[in-house]
């Protein structure tokens, strides 16, 4: 019996650890959420402000329409995930939507941001070409931004691309996540008009100053660079909730477990002490009866 309650003091110790450690990735990843969707919001006016200068460049005469049979370039689809892993379905749901949306078009090329969901792509036969990790930090995003557009803009130049998708999750009002898929070019008729049409929120018309197929060019830029960002965002801030979510059942699991061990150790302790106890009463009669 001592080596029962033994090996239970052990498997208490052990998992009294563990809830320590899911505790402590519990906290981080909630403050990781409430990083990543800050980043989100604060970029939203940003994002808004390209916008109307694409649309003022547009309705100025310029013209950013990309045909996709502009040569035989390929598709390029960018699909965010994780490289870490207690992330629960997190990149199966970013793999299934890329099945959905891609998995029939010849021609495309699929890029992964994750060692993670690197493999159930391959599992459901789709040959993954590009392989970028993921940021450990807001900052760290602005540098994968960088060689993701530059990955694509070589491939444009060298005629192998002509669009450019991405597909990630994003977190829902319920603390839940759900996949998206956007198409960055691309810059069909729809997004022209939808430019074109966009109301400038003062009387006042801005200027082009210098060359405007300068202007168009760095808004388009600042458009690919700010719908990169915020798509990486808004994957890692549902990386974090799926995380933390797994991290809540383990929690709840652990906890039970715990109280189950508690039990089986206090219910032993005292079986040990009723048993000396009772060697000690029978020992005292033995020596009465002599």
């Amino acid at each position: 019996m001592s080596n029962s309650i033994a090996e239970l003091r052990k498997t208490i110790a052990s998992a009294q650890d563990l809830h320590a450690v899911v505790r402590t990735m519990k906290a981080l990843a909630a403050s990781s959420i409430i990083e990543y969707e800050q980043s989100v919001a604060v970029l939203a006016d940003y994002y808004r402000t390209v916008q109307l200068g694409l649309g003022l460049c547009v309705r100025n005469g310029g013209n950013i329409i990309l045909p996709p049979n502009q040569h035989s370039g390929a598709a390029a689809v960018v699909v965010f995930g994780s490289d870490q892993g207690l992330v629960g379905r997190f990149n199966e749901v970013a793999c299934e939507r890329t099945l959905a949306s891609f998995g029939s078009r010849p021609k495309t090329q699929f890029w992964a941001v994750g060692e993670r969901v690197r493999a159930p792509l391959q599992d459901a036969g789709l040959s993954v070409d590009v392989l970028f990790g993921v940021p450990l930090s807001v900052r760290a995003i602005v540098p994968l931004v960088g060689e993701i557009l530059s990955q694509y803009e070589a491939g444009f130049s060298r005629g192998e691309l002509n669009q450019l998708h991405l597909v990630y999750n994003k977190t829902m009002a319920d603390a839940t996540f759900a996949p998206e898929s956007e198409q960055l070019l691309p810059f069909d008729e729809n997004w022209h008009r939808d430019r074109s049409q966009c109301v400038w929120p003062t009387k006042v018309l801005p200027e082009e100053i210098g060359v405007a197929t300068t202007t168009l060019s760095g808004f388009m830029r600042e458009f690919l660079f700010v719908s990169l960002f915020r798509a990486c965002a808004a994957s890692l801030a549902s990386e974090n909730a799926s995380r933390l979510a797994a991290m809540q059942r383990a929690d709840k699991n652990i906890d039970s477990l715990l109280t189950e061990l508690s039990g089986n150790f206090h219910r032993l302790r005292q079986n040990e002490i009723d048993a000396e106890l009772f060697d000690v009463l029978a020992g005292y009669e033995a020596l009465n009866a002599v």
